[in-house]
């Protein structure tokens, strides 16, 4: 991944935080995934008063870039409203998993961030080779 796309990856995550629907935690989540065809694609949080029923921002991210047509995503970044490093709910990092995301950046701003692997975020997944 180059600088470039590093820095438009982090910054649309923070864009997409801006957009976040979250009346009810007040957490506002923002993520963003680079594509196979060097594509962005955002997603935010979207609460429900009914927390299950609540959409989060990497797996908003995720969808919209497979709803584009996208195969390969390379890289994930996920920003949230707090002062610490926001990273992935455990149903996300599963889904993550899926799509072999395997470069993953915890945003606190966009100059001070984490990168962890797929594989640090979630040891022992659970992949399709375990259901045979």
């Amino acid at each position: 991944m180059t600088d470039t796309e590093r820095n438009s990856l982090i910054q649309k995550a923070l864009q997409a935080r801006d957009m976040a629907y979250a009346p009810y935690s007040h957490f506002k989540v923002g993520a963003a995934v680079l594509t196979g065809s060097g594509t962005i694609y955002g997603g935010c949080n979207v609460e429900n008063n009914s927390y299950g029923a609540s959409l989060c921002a990497e797996r908003n991210a995720i969808g919209t870039a497979i709803a584009a047509g996208e195969k390969k995503i390379y890289a994930l970044a996920v920003a949230g409203s707090s002062d610490t490093y926001t990273t992935p709910c455990g149903i996300c990092r599963q889904v993550m998993t899926e799509f072999n995301i395997q470069e993953v950046f915890c945003v606190r701003t966009e100059d001070d961030y984490l990168v962890r692997t797929g594989e640090e975020l979630l040891p022992c997944a659970f992949f399709e080779k375990s259901l045979l």
